[in-house]
């Protein structure tokens, strides 16, 4: 109860900063993310790209909750771009069964986005962050687990801890304990995604859902268990655009299709890597892959 109370909260003061400040001005434009690493660094590609190309003034506002605030905030001109991922999109906005064919999934939510929000939803970054069933190194190699129907086996005498959003989205842990079977010893524990890497680590938690693109997961030793089942979609990272905004600013969306699959898998595990690991300031993370990249 105390949890829910939480959130509930949480959220109450997410949606009160985000209609406590007026619709941006027209010639500004304000780019959003979700409260973790890799939205973070995606949210401040976006705006330096922006900066760097049209030269016009951007104004950040990052750390909006998860999926379903910032897709608010867009939908009510708080916001005019954020970073989003096509599986999330099609299964907890769209409320649409899951695919498993990446470009069915992009074309569906593209397609359903303009028609039902007037969103524009921009090439792909270029990499997939699936959700990743995590345990420790060590625990995967001592009982030589490879995927989660192996470790379906064990979790009755595990404790497992995922993130707020998974517990609640159709895509998240209720379809994935009746895909695989799951029990645990004890109700899941709910906390931050930031968190759940080392809660694993400490053995707070013994199996988490955490994303792909962690750049932790080799760091802590943590192991990926395959999804053998396939349950989770394909989540390929995309801008998200209103509509209106690029009526006015042409030149932003141009400047955002020089990103489309400059990012992969493994470039976006070195730079959540470098803030989650190594601690450096996410404007120079960026502005050093934006330089790689060419851009």
């Amino acid at each position: 109860m105390l949890i829910a109370i939480r959130r509930i909260v949480a959220a109450l003061i997410a949606l009160l900063v985000l209609t406590s400040c007026g619709p941006p001005r027209a010639n500004r434009i304000v780019v959003g993310s979700k409260n973790f690493t890799e939205q973070l660094v995606l949210g401040e590609i976006i705006a330096q790209q922006i900066e760097n190309k049209t030269h016009l003034p951007v104004e950040r506002r990052f750390y909006l909750a998860g999926t379903y605030i910032c897709h608010q905030a867009i939908l009510g001109g708080r916001i005019d771009i954020y970073p989003e991922y096509t599986g999330t999109a099609l299964t907890a906005i769209l409320k649409a069964q899951p695919s498993n064919d990446p470009a069915q999934v992009y074309a569906q939510v593209k397609t359903e986005y303009a028609k039902r929000f007037n969103l524009l939803v921009s090439q792909t970054f270029g990499f997939n962050d699936t959700f990743a069933i995590e345990i420790r190194g060590e625990d995967a190699r001592r009982l030589g687990l490879k995927t989660i129907s192996q470790a379906a086996a064990f979790t009755p005498r595990w404790r497992a801890g995922f993130g707020y959003e998974f517990m609640e989205r159709p895509d998240g842990y209720k379809g994935l304990a009746a895909t695989y079977g799951l029990r645990f010893a004890e109700s899941p524990r709910i906390m931050d995604l930031g968190l759940l890497a080392r809660a694993l680590q400490d053995k707070q938690v013994d199996l988490a859902a955490g994303n792909t693109t962690d750049g932790l997961i080799p760091a802590l030793d943590l192991f990926v268990l395959e999804d053998d089942r396939h349950y989770f979609p394909p989540y390929e990272a995309v801008p998200i655009i209103r509509q209106e905004m690029l009526a006015r600013h042409p030149e932003v969306g141009r400047a955002l299709d020089e990103l489309a699959a400059k990012i992969s898998d493994d470039d976006m595990r070195r730079l959540n890597y470098a803030v989650d690991g190594e601690h450096r300031d996410v404007k120079d993370v960026v502005r050093e892959i934006l330089r790689q990249k060419g851009l």
